[in-house]
């Protein structure tokens, strides 16, 4: 499988709603599919890696696809807004290492695990 990169994926989603979806869902609809998708993730997580057991309906659910989903709507709300998601990650990766350079490292509880 080709990899792609962040712009490549921004510009490919772009293209396909454009010739399938006919149009971007507004801002807000977006918002709400990306809380449902993010809960869909959730509850794979909870049954596969937490306490809960899993429905039978639920045991061939696929978290790669679920993430995916996730991944599709951030990339949709970022080309409706705007954003680009190569350059906002590269200055995310500044705050944080500016921020938290040494933060988790000196973390006594992550230093116990």
């Amino acid at each position: 499988m080709q990899q792609m990169t962040i712009q490549e994926a921004q510009e490919r989603v772009d293209r396909w709603i454009k010739t399938y979806g006919v149009r971007y869902f507004s801002e807000l609809t977006n918002m709400a599919v990306l809380t449902e998708e993010v809960g869909e993730v959730a509850r794979i997580i909870a049954r596969r890696y937490g306490e809960q057991s899993a429905k039978p309906s639920e045991k061939d659910k696929s978290l790669a696809d679920e993430l995916a989903d996730v991944l599709w709507v951030v990339i949709c709300l970022a080309n409706q807004t705007g954003v680009d998601l190569t350059e906002a990650l590269e200055q995310n990766f500044a705050k944080k290492t500016a921020r938290d350079s040494h933060r988790h490292l000196d973390n006594e509880k992550l230093k116990s695990i």
